[in-house]
């Protein structure tokens, strides 16, 4: 499973990587965790609002952080 975490590194970016983090872990999967600050990547997900999650391809959550619990009932 691949993870990407869409964001410019403000700090609402930092915290929905770590909530990821804290979710697989809690969930026990294995999960390549990335974090994509190049504006252009972010685009091509069609992103207009970040923090952003992606999972295989597949925009799962935009423009808000995310709780762990919303993460591990997604994955």
């Amino acid at each position: 499973m691949k993870i990407e975490i869409l964001g410019t590194g403000c700090a609402k970016c930092k915290t929905l990587y770590e909530n990821t983090r804290a979710a697989v872990q809690e969930k026990g999967i294995e999960a390549e965790i990335v974090k994509v600050e190049d504006i252009p990547s972010i685009m091509k997900h069609g992103v207009i609002s970040t923090p952003a999650l992606v999972v295989d391809g597949q925009v799962k959550f935009s423009g808000k952080v995310a709780s762990i619990a919303e993460i591990i009932g997604m994955l």
